[in-house]
């Protein structure tokens, strides 16, 4: 009997949604189903180099832009949303064909709001069922709300309970949508290493931001002491090492070797990104953050994870290297004691049950 043949689709935004789809890509293949993968961008560039045996398609691309002035955030988003809106429905054309091509029998989109069918039953997983946008939250939380009933189901990777690592991101007051807390998830393991760097750097998102932040700390980081490893979230062709003083730069890394970075160091300087949050707490790392200016999301994420005495932030034009001091005073992020995903009840969406 041939697996039953499921899509993911992971929203090309910087590298979070395609590593955190990373474990349930590996689920779906342990409980007997084929995977195919879909996205564009550096996010199928990277799941291109993790899964090199699967099939990997590439869906139309959103052409998401940053302002260079955080300010300037929401105004930018705004006149991209035509380009968005075309993005969407060719994505969703394309969807339909494959299912035909391919037989595919169940869709998890990640945040792709044009990757669903009526034909085959399908999960929409966000951490973000309130989007946060200022004055037009309301709008904008019922817009991604219409789209995520279009889906049988919506997983959020989080706990139902407080306390919670979304805060009200993930737990909207008053929601009819069908929804199941499927657990934090990370494609990242605890490993008992002996230190090995001081700091490490990791960035990602979407540009100019990300190369923004990157000539920022490079400026800054010159006057830090310890050892440094500074890994650019650039996904090219081949992985590229340098080395000069006291920091080890590398424009990306696999996951066995990020792993092994995270593991041997003492401290993680990045954005506050959910899937960062959730690598750290799995991982148990102290870290400090600098929120992408103008993105609300990770403003908030920031912000509560400060108030709840775990991580501290800095906005980016604000911050010094000497911010870093600030991480004694904090407690770090935890792994949250919770069941393992019940991934044979979630996939049993794909079984009609």
């Amino acid at each position: 009997m041939q697996n039953k043949k499921i899509l993911v689709t992971p929203l090309n935004w910087g590298l979070g949604h395609a590593t955190r789809c990373i474990p349930v890509i590996e689920a779906l293949e342990n409980h007997g189903f084929e995977p195919i993968i879909a996205s564009d961008g550096v996010a199928l560039e990277l799941l291109k180099k993790e899964f090199p045996d699967k099939k990997i398609l590439e869906l139309p691309s959103y052409k998401i832009e940053y302002a260079k002035n955080g300010s300037f955030f929401k105004l930018k988003m705004f006149f991209q949303i035509p380009n968005m809106i075309k993005a969407v429905r060719s994505e969703n054309r394309t969807v339909k064909k494959w299912i035909k091509e391919y037989g595919i029998s169940g869709i998890i989109s990640d945040n792709r709001m044009g990757v669903y069918s009526p034909k085959v039953p399908s999960a929409f997983m966000t951490h973000q069922l309130n989007v946060l946008t200022g004055n037009t939250t309301w709008f904008t939380t019922y817009i991604h709300q219409l789209f995520i009933e279009k889906h049988k189901q919506c997983w959020v990777p989080d706990v139902a309970t407080s306390p919670n690592l979304t805060g009200k991101l993930g737990h909207p007051e008053n929601c009819t949508l069908n929804i199941k807390y499927i657990g934090p998830l990370s494609r990242l393991n605890k490993k008992c290493l002996p230190k090995k760097y001081d700091l490490m750097v990791i960035l990602s998102g979407p540009e100019p931001q990300r190369t923004l932040l990157e000539e920022k700390l490079k400026k800054e980081l010159l006057d830090y002491e310890g050892e440094v490893i500074f890994i650019r979230g650039v996904i090219d062709g081949n992985q590229t090492v340098t080395e000069e003083d006291h920091i080890t730069t590398y424009n990306y890394m696999g996951r066995e070797e990020l792993e092994q970075a995270f593991n041997e160091s003492e401290l993680v300087l990045c954005r506050s990104g959910y899937t960062t949050v959730m690598d750290l707490a799995k991982l148990g790392k102290k870290a400090f953050f600098i929120p992408t200016p103008g993105q609300y999301e990770q403003e908030y994420l920031a912000q509560k994870l400060k108030k709840s005495g775990l991580v501290p932030y800095a906005l980016q034009d604000d911050f010094k290297i000497s911010d870093l001091e600030e991480v004694t005073m904090y407690k770090g992020l935890k792994n949250m004691d919770t069941e393992e995903v019940t991934w044979k009840d979630l996939f049993g969406l794909f079984e009609g049950k």
